[in-house]
């Protein structure tokens, strides 16, 4: 795991808006090298090195607790800097234009194009460890077993991944996981926003690499 001085570890600004798994997920970024402060000030998000969106809950829940601390407003500042986010689980989601659940059709952060729906599965919510059809060349996943079990404790996903390919901009990379009859959304790679619908803070060694990895993109 990556070592050095608190001086020389990147900050991690941990956004608090009152949905997430926030402890688990500071002290897995901790073990592998970063600086973390839990925060709801916009300044201090905008300015670090990492924003890490965590997500626990419903879509419509989180996007509400979201608007309430310019979450919208501050990963749009960041991306448009080219500055690095990581979105956990319904911090994955949020990234999309949409979210249907209990009834409710939620607007998104609208980063990509698409929706999030109920998995089509006997058994729900997806709850356990499952493996990640990785995509090909992720720096993501670099380094780590194809065979590796993620985390997963979800009942919806994106199972369309709707954005256009450009010529003159990198295709974002996109892993898959399967459950009961959905192929859904696993994990994203596309430029400085990258997002995981399982969970790599409790996913044990494997999920430490994955935010290892991540960790090493911030400088």
């Amino acid at each position: 795991m990556m070592t050095g001085s608190p001086a020389s570890r990147p900050h991690v600004a941990l956004l608090d808006y009152g949905a997430g798994n926030l402890r688990s997920a500071q002290r897995a970024l901790e073990h592998v090298g970063a600086e973390v402060a839990v925060t709801r000030d916009p300044k201090e998000a905008v300015e670090a090195d990492g924003l890490l969106v965590p997500g626990v809950g419903a879509f419509d829940a989180c996007m509400r607790g979201l608007r309430a601390v310019n979450g919208p407003r501050i990963v749009g500042q960041r991306l448009a800097g080219s500055r690095p986010v990581l979105g956990i689980c319904v911090g994955l989601q949020v990234m999309f234009d949409r979210g249907t659940e209990h009834g409710l059709n939620a607007e998104g952060m609208g980063q990509w194009p698409g929706s999030v729906e109920k998995l089509r599965a006997s058994v729900l919510p997806h709850m356990g460890w499952n493996t990640v059809e990785v995509a090909p060349g992720s720096a993501m996943f670099a380094g780590l077993d194809p065979a590796e079990r993620y985390y997963f404790v979800h009942s919806y996903g994106v199972q369309d991944w709707q954005m256009q390919e450009d010529e003159f901009i990198a295709a974002p990379k996109v892993s898959w996981s399967v459950h009961g009859e959905s192929r859904f959304v696993a994990a994203v790679e596309n430029g400085p926003l990258w997002a995981t619908q399982f969970h790599p803070e409790k996913s044990g060694e494997a999920g430490l690499g994955l935010l290892e990895n991540w960790v090493r993109t911030l400088g």
